[in-house]
């Protein structure tokens, strides 16, 4: 597969967190064949009677471009449950907003489909590979087969002309395949690499998170890799590799607010994946989710309602409810977080806070990093 010309995303810069998200995914459907083992829903074939419909979903990317987001992704479940996938898309893109959608890998996921999505207008898509191999991968997903038809997706996706992602979930589980998946990814010809850490809700639960250590040791490696790859490396609910970027710059000496401020500016490497900015992706901070139903939460993985789609504007739970004021707040964060001299530009993870902690204001279980305001 060739590689494709990498195309720069929206700068969160020019949007104001406080004012709109930069990002929001909207759960077109819950719908889905596979029956991945970290996902936050459960496992349902039919689609639900009171899913978001045509017309509603449209009033949603209307409200998202009023509000000053840029991108808007249709996720699921598998959006290509959904018949009017394409009419979507081509209404956001007449609207103005950067399309994404993220289709599972089953037998919607045709050559067919995927240039009919791109010929509707999708800027990118982006498939899911959570291990290196297909007996890995697909014990995983649940589903045999899945894994090598992600890779027919992946190959649909390039002869269409379309910028592939590649999602990854790292989870304790498969933490070992870390070099693994670098090389496998490094294969695909890809422009993201979004590298998701596990938030244990939903089928989650049951797997492990990984460790304090372990997040060190992931931060180290993709580090490196963002020096080495063209593709961009997004990290999602690791917030605190923005602490761990600012740290290892310092340890290097010389102009260390230089060297800082040239690796996070790059489109690569922080959460949200697109440049530096005194603000950082987070739960109901820069990003919003809306689920099947119209419920408006911080994300899919702090699934708290702060009001529905049907009875309450985007603008008005997103700059006014209580819920997401709070969480764009960094005095109001607790313990080591609370404390700690990132809190404005890191914060933690707030949806693993609260998976792990019943808190989302607590201390990001998954940070190492202890303040000295914390430890004295």
């Amino acid at each position: 597969m060739v590689p494709q010309t990498r195309q720069r995303p929206a700068h969160p810069g020019t949007v104001d967190f406080d004012h709109a998200p930069f990002l929001i995914i909207w759960e077109t459907t819950r719908s889905c064949g596979l029956a991945c083992k970290h996902c936050r829903a459960d496992a349902i074939l039919r689609r639900d009677p009171e899913e978001l419909s045509t017309s509603e979903g449209k009033s949603v990317m209307d409200q998202a471009k009023a509000l000053g987001t840029p991108i808007f992704i249709l996720s699921g479940g598998d959006p290509l449950n959904r018949s009017d996938l394409e009419e979507l898309i081509r209404h956001g893109k007449q609207v103005g907003l950067r399309m994404g959608t993220i289709p599972a890998a089953t037998s919607n996921l045709t050559r067919g489909r995927i240039q009919a999505i791109k010929d509707a207008g999708l800027d990118q898509i982006a498939f899911s590979l959570d291990g290196p191999t297909g007996k890995l991968h697909d014990s995983f997903r649940g589903v045999v087969g899945s894994f090598e038809k992600t890779l027919e997706g992946v190959a649909y996706a390039h002869d269409a002309g379309l910028p592939v992602q590649v999602n990854t979930c790292f989870a304790a589980w498969n933490f070992e395949h870390l070099e693994r998946m670098v090389a496998l990814v490094r294969s695909l010809g890809v422009v993201f690499w979004e590298v998701f850490f596990l938030i244990p809700i939903g089928r989650g639960e049951s797997l492990g998170a990984l460790t304090p250590a372990q997040f060190e040791e992931v931060f180290e490696r993709l580090h490196r890799l963002n020096g080495e790859e063209k593709f961009i490396i997004k990290l999602t609910e690791a917030q605190h590799y923005r602490r761990f970027v600012i740290m290892k710059e310092r340890e290097a000496g010389g102009d260390v607010a230089g060297r800082v401020k040239n690796i996070l500016a790059r489109p690569r490497g922080v959460q949200g994946g697109m440049g530096m900015s005194p603000q950082t992706v987070n739960s109901g901070k820069g990003f919003l989710f809306i689920d099947h139903r119209g419920e408006i939460c911080p994300s899919g993985f702090l699934p708290i309602s702060a009001g529905n789609i049907r009875t309450n504007s985007l603008a008005e739970v997103y700059r006014d409810s209580p819920l997401f004021r709070v969480l764009r707040d960094p005095g109001r964060l607790k313990g080591n977080c609370g404390a700690c001299e990132f809190a404005s530009i890191c914060g933690g993870s707030r949806a693993r806070a609260h998976a792990m902690t019943g808190d989302y204001l607590a201390s990001d279980p998954g940070c190492s990093y202890v303040s000295a305001a914390a430890a004295s």
